[in-house]
């Protein structure tokens, strides 16, 4: 056995009520309309639902991954191809974080690197407490007056809506044309 010490590398993905209510949201919208399309753009609607349920799915794949050298944020391998985002940076060269207000009242952060880079902090991440304690203990930056960039009541009101959407759809579709 050697003697050094396993260093633990934590991965944050997308947190699950944001994922299935974006996914979801995805589903309510588009699905239906393959079936209220003209004949001409039945075919093609139908073979384009899987692409964009397929862009959904990888957009929403994104995840943050924390390890003794620093942060990365980006896809799995199977779509970073074509997402091309993501960034990562080494813990010692973060010097702070920059608050921004959004325009719907919200506040997101951006990481600051110490060549000018500034790239925005996760803030949809599963566990995101446990995230912000790593994040703050690698780096020494204080982030007790960071919070979710959205209260989860308002991914759980889209989650309820989309689904009551997508049952309706379904209970449309399975009944018996007069």
């Amino acid at each position: 056995m050697s003697g050094t010490l396993a260093i633990s590398s934590d991965r944050y993905p997308m947190a699950a009520l944001i994922r299935f209510t974006l996914i979801a949201l995805y589903l309510a919208m588009v699905a239906p309309l393959p079936l209220l399309a003209p004949a001409e753009l039945k075919l093609l609607l139908w073979l384009a639902l899987p692409l964009g349920l397929g862009l959904v799915v990888a957009a929403t794949s994104e995840a943050v991954e924390l390890n003794a050298d620093g942060i990365r944020v980006g896809h799995p391998s199977w779509c970073a191809w074509l997402l091309r985002r993501g960034w990562s940076l080494p813990w010692k060269s973060i010097s702070g974080l920059t608050p921004v207000d959004t325009s719907q009242g919200g506040r997101v952060f951006y990481v600051r690197g110490e060549d000018g880079s500034a790239y925005l902090l996760p803030q949809r991440v599963a566990a995101f407490e446990q995230f912000l304690g790593r994040f703050s203990q690698e780096t020494g930056i204080n982030t007790s007056s960071i919070g979710r960039i959205s209260p989860p009541w308002t991914y759980q009101l889209l989650a309820g809506l989309s689904a009551a959407m997508l049952l309706g759809e379904l209970v449309w579709a399975l009944k018996p044309m007069s």
